[in-house]
């Protein structure tokens, strides 16, 4: 569960969550979404399948006016795309192609890539690296999320550089915990001579639980393109560590649209939530 105790003012709320774009019964569940959000109020979200078009944007239909929304680049042929909605202005927007193999579609622009924007979040929290990763999906492309796992976290590290900041990274990953991209960010595993290590904000909180965010318990997977689908715990929110560990603690973390609602699911994928807050003592830092 969220925790509702915790002063505004001292958590950092953020959510990731693929929208599966206008498909299924889009009226139905853009009333599901838009009271969800309503309610989590998230302070940093990573969209995934979502729909920009010259006459619609799907991120602002369900945010309203209360984000600053930075689409990024690469659309597919339905206009579906990734977008970062932040509650406060971003800055220093940079991006990565991480098109890395042959095998990789370059028309889909948005499926390989990483977008990295920083954001002065009041209160206790200060400056944050907000990262929106997206790898490749395909089941036999692990070898291309490797890659582009390794090139992702160089990227931030480039960013970061000997800046004190805090990094939080969030996305659909496509690979479950046990998959060797994934075992790299937790710090379980190199890659190509290199290492880093990020807390899993799921896990942080709910140990080995399987939390599934990819399953045929929610219809409008085993009746999409993936009927075969077992359930995978695909969709992550991270922290970098230090020498010492995370950054920022993680009280709390949840699944997010994981019922119906009058029979009404919100996405094929449920999102996930994280409250996070420094750690105690806590250290200054400058923007």
């Amino acid at each position: 569960m969220i925790d509702r105790d915790i002063p505004r003012s001292q958590r950092l709320r953020v959510l990731t969550l693929n929208l599966w774009g206008q498909h299924g019964s889009w009226p139905a569940r853009r009333a599901v979404l838009r009271d969800g959000l309503c309610v989590l109020r998230p302070d940093l979200i990573a969209l995934q399948e979502l729909i920009t078009s010259d006459t619609y944007d799907q991120v602002s239909d369900l945010l309203g006016p209360d984000y600053t929304i930075l689409h990024q680049t690469g659309c597919g042929e339905d206009g579906s795309g990734a977008s970062i909605a932040c509650r406060w202005p971003a800055r220093n927007v940079q991006a990565a192609d991480l098109h890395l193999t042959s095998r990789i579609d370059p028309a889909i622009g948005w499926i390989g890539s990483v977008t990295a924007v920083e954001v002065r979040v009041p209160g206790a929290i200060g400056p944050v690296l907000f990262v929106h990763f997206k790898p490749s999906w395909q089941w036999g492309f692990e070898r291309e999320r490797e890659l582009q796992a390794v090139a992702a976290a160089q990227f931030i590290e480039a960013i970061v550089g000997q800046r004190v900041m805090h990094v939080v990274l969030a996305g659909d990953f496509d690979a479950p915990p046990e998959a060797a991209s994934m075992r790299f960010w937790h710090g379980r595993q190199s890659l190509d001579g290199i290492s880093v290590c990020y807390a899993d904000a799921w896990q942080s909180v709910h140990a080995d639980a399987p939390g599934h965010t990819f399953t045929p318990q929610n219809p409008l997977v085993v009746t999409g393109e993936m009927p075969l689908e077992r359930g995978r715990r695909i969709d992550y929110i991270l922290v970098r560590c230090d020498d010492h560990g995370p950054s920022l603690d993680v009280p709390a973390c949840t699944l997010a649209f994981d019922t119906p609602v009058n029979g009404t699911w919100a996405s094929d994928h449920f999102g996930v939530v994280a409250d996070l807050v420094v750690p105690t003592p806590a250290s200054a830092l400058s923007f």
